[in-house]
C-alpha cells in the first residue's frame, strides 16, 4: 500500500521551522530539508557576504544570506538563497519579521544535488518576483560562474572563467572580481595536481 505524503501548510511549516534543528524548504506543502554544504561552498559563501557587506556601504540595498527565508507566492514556495540583495527596504510577509519577498539579486552556490534544481526550475519561480533582476550561478568544482540579468527584452546570460574577469552587478551597481569571489577555494583538480607533485617529491 503506498502511503499518502503529509501536505503541510505554509503556518504549520513556519511554526516547524522555529524548534526545529536543521532548516528545510517549503514546496507547495512539502517540506524538503536541506542538506549541509562543502568547505568549498562555505568559503565561497563567505566571500560573497564579505565583498558584497563592503560595497554596500555607500549604497542603499542590504544583503542577507543563509538563514534568513524568501518567500514566492505564486508558487507558494519558502526558499533560502544562499545570498541575496535587497534595494532599499525589506518588504516582509505579513506578521513575520524572518521572511521577505523582494530580493532584487540572488547567488546560490551549486552543488551536484541542487544544480539542475537551481539551474531550471528554482530559476523559473524566482523570476516570478516582480523585484528580482540578476541571478549568479557559482560552480565550486570549477572557476565558472553563469549571470543572468533582467532587461527590456528578457534576460541575458553571461558566462565567467576567467581569473581576471570582473563581474558588474547592474542591479546594485556593483564590480566583483572573479579571483575575489573563488579566493581560497581550491577546485579538485587543483587538490589533485598539488598531492601529485608532493609525492613526487617524496
Amino acid at each position: 500500500m503506498q502511503v499518502k505524503q503529509k501536505i503541510y501548510t505554509p503556518e504549520e511549516y513556519l511554526s516547524l521551522e522555529e524548534t526545529a534543528e536543521f532548516r528545510s524548504e517549503y514546496w507547495n506543502g512539502e517540506i524538503v530539508p536541506m542538506t549541509g554544504g562543502s568547505f568549498d561552498h562555505n568559503t565561497l559563501f563567505v566571500n560573497f557576504c564579505a565583498l558584497l557587506k563592503f560595497a554596500s556601504r555607500s549604497k542603499d540595498f542590504t544583503v542577507r544570506a543563509g538563514d534568513m527565508r524568501v518567500w514566492i507566492p505564486r508558487y507558494r514556495l519558502y526558499v533560502y538563497p544562499d545570498v541575496y540583495v535587497i534595494q532599499g527596504q525589506p518588504i516582509f510577509q505579513e506578521n513575520r519579521k524572518d521572511v521577505v519577498l523582494n530580493p532584487k539579486l540572488i547567488i546560490e552556490i551549486l552543488s551536484k544535488s541542487t544544480q539542475d534544481y537551481d539551474k531550471t526550475d528554482k530559476f523559473r519561480y524566482y523570476r516570478s518576483i516582480p523585484e528580482f533582476q540578476e541571478y549568479l550561478l557559482v560552480n565550486q568544482y570549477e572557476r565558472y560562474i553563469e549571470h543572468h540579468t533582467k532587461t527590456d527584452d528578457g534576460w541575458v546570460l553571461r558566462e565567467y572563467e576567467l581569473d581576471s574577469a570582473i563581474i558588474h552587478l547592474s542591479s546594485i551597481g556593483v564590480e566583483i572580481a572573479i579571483s575575489d569571489i573563488y579566493e581560497g577555494v581550491t577546485f579538485e583538480s587543483e587538490l589533485g595536481t598539488a598531492i601529485t607533485s608532493e609525492n613526487s617529491e617524496e
